[in-house]
């Protein structure tokens, strides 16, 4: 990180990703374009995990190249400083790590109900009949955080 005087402690990061509703992760496609997506996470101690399709393009690369990288955006709010500055006040997280499918029904189960928690709290009197009708077709995966760096810009006080 170049600027040493915005990165964020470790509390820092893990309190942003757990307030975002989603995050965007890049795939390697082997080739020079990466392979970028929105995707709704939820963490679960050193792990973020993300529920999707068996089968399509996102699992098929996560497969052949399961590093990752995932991005979260707490805030980003430009502004204009008076007489001549225009910056941006933010907060963000990066984590690196690597992907793995969740493959345990017991443990896909758990997953989602955190995932579910996390997004829809207020519906989880649905969540077991829902987890019966879809926990065989949804697959589970989680990316284990081996680096998160967290960096932020602050508002000055006048």
């Amino acid at each position: 990180m170049r600027r040493k005087d915005r990165a964020q402690p470790r509390d820092f990061s893990l309190a942003l990703i757990d307030r975002c509703t989603h995050g965007v992760m890049a795939i390697s496609t082997g080739e020079s374009v990466p392979y970028c997506l929105p995707l709704s996470f939820v963490r679960v101690e050193d792990d973020l995990c993300f529920h999707c399709a068996r089968a399509g393009r996102k699992v098929d690369l996560l497969r052949q190249f399961p590093q990752v990288c995932v991005t979260f955006v707490g805030q980003d709010q430009p502004v204009f400083l008076p007489p001549v500055e225009y910056t941006t006040y933010f907060q963000s997280v990066i984590v690196t790590g690597t992907a793995s499918e969740v493959t345990d029904p017991d443990e896909k189960a758990r997953l989602l109900r955190a995932l579910c928690q996390k997004v829809t709290p207020e519906h989880m009197d649905s969540f077991e009949p829902a987890l019966k009708d879809s926990l065989a077709i949804t697959a589970v995966w989680k990316v284990h955080m081996e680096e998160i760096s967290g960096k932020a810009k602050f508002e000055r006080q006048r």
